[in-house]
């Protein structure tokens, strides 16, 4: 029986025009295209420095805006970053993406804030941003993607989730009027799953980046979002419970099981119950019974940045918390090894995390499984 190796990894890295602008100055997708075409930006040349060393052949980038055209974005990136080799690293390519449109940034014009003003950037957009198109997400892949059976959910209605959970003012009343109500996405950038075709077997990549449980107030309905987000994927993958998920087209239903699947993103929730998130979400997840936990990513460098914490190992951003997952289906896979990109300090690569704006606030995090033929 033949098998086959395949290296899949997520990392949020923080390539959005915002980190590029002098402090207090707006910006939007433009900007990133621009740096894309020099291919001399120092964080992005890191960036593309840190992709090159892991070598994935399936990789998620969060927060990576989204710009209409391919050609000033994604295709810019891997031209004009990862074509090049950074450092001693080998240049890397990935002649397949999955590249679309976000939530954030959208504007809504509804009170979203509840502050008497339907017109504030960024909190009344759908989803918190200040431009649509701010922290998208693409899929490279070094395996074609079957893009014609590719499944969107950014226009999920959040009110057509049963037993969605409810965001109440002090009054008890519901915090979105019902007409932002009736149209409210669940989503706050989108849920993808996006089939791979890896030597004649189908791999379903499914990909999506909650909402932060913070910035909001004592109503949390951040935090109410990112756990109604994660339980999405709980039901999708749960088929006696998915017959009310609707994707982009029309189509109903979640995945059948079992099947082939990787759930990659920034998920800003943690499985060990640190942070803000509503640990119920995330748990539920990290738990259901098509996923394999069994082997989770973890480096010495994130040990070494919270050695008072048992679970700095596996810490995958900087202010100390496991935010990022690449989670494997058990079935069809078996995971051979995993780790998180966090060099200690006494490595040459240190560089590359050690100081704010080096890469990112974030580290990649990678899963190898193989894959059988049968």
């Amino acid at each position: 029986m033949s098998t086959t190796q395949i290296t899949f990894a997520t990392f949020n890295v923080s390539m959005e025009a915002q980190n590029y602008l002098p402090a207090g100055e707006a910006g939007d997708g433009t900007v990133l295209a621009e740096l894309l075409k020099t291919g001399e930006q120092p964080q992005i040349s890191n960036i593309a420095h840190i992709i090159q060393l892991v070598r994935p052949d399936v990789l998620l980038l969060n927060e990576f805006d989204y710009i209409a055209d391919p050609e000033r974005g994604i295709k810019a990136f891997i031209r004009n970053y990862l074509n090049k080799a950074q450092g001693a690293a080998e240049p890397i390519d990935y002649p397949y993406f999955y590249y679309g449109t976000v939530n954030t940034g959208q504007p809504s014009g509804y009170d979203l804030d509840n502050d008497g003003n339907a017109t504030d950037v960024g909190a009344d957009a759908w989803a918190f941003g200040f431009y649509p198109g701010q922290y998208g997400m693409v899929l490279l892949s070094k395996y074609p993607i079957d893009s014609a059976k590719a499944r969107t959910f950014q226009q999920f209605k959040w009110r057509d989730m049963p037993g969605f959970m409810p965001t109440k003012k002090a009054d008890g009343s519901p915090w979105y009027s019902p007409e932002a109500w009736a149209k409210f996405p669940l989503s706050s950038k989108s849920h993808w799953d996006i089939p791979l075709n890896i030597n004649g077997q189908t791999v379903h990549v499914l990909a999506s980046h909650p909402t932060p449980p913070v910035f909001d107030g004592p109503e949390n309905r951040n935090g109410i979002r990112n756990h109604d987000e994660l339980r999405f994927w709980v039901d999708y993958l749960t088929p006696e419970k998915a017959g009310y998920i609707y994707d982009d087209s029309g189509n109903k239903g979640g995945l059948a099981q079992p099947s082939r699947f990787v759930l990659l993103g920034d998920l800003n929730a943690s499985a060990e119950g640190e942070g803000d998130a509503i640990n119920s979400g995330i748990s539920a997840l990290y738990n259901h019974p098509a996923i394999n936990n069994s082997t989770p990513p973890l480096s010495q460098g994130g040990a070494e940045h919270s050695p008072d914490n048992k679970h700095g190992a596996f810490h995958t951003a900087a202010w100390r918390m496991r935010a990022d997952y690449v989670l494997p289906s058990k079935a069809g896979f078996t995971i051979t090894d995993s780790g998180v990109l966090w060099p200690e300090k006494t490595s040459p690569l240190y560089p590359l995390v050690g100081s704010r704006g080096a890469s990112s606030d974030h580290r990649l995090v990678w899963v190898k499984l193989e894959l059988s033929a049968d």
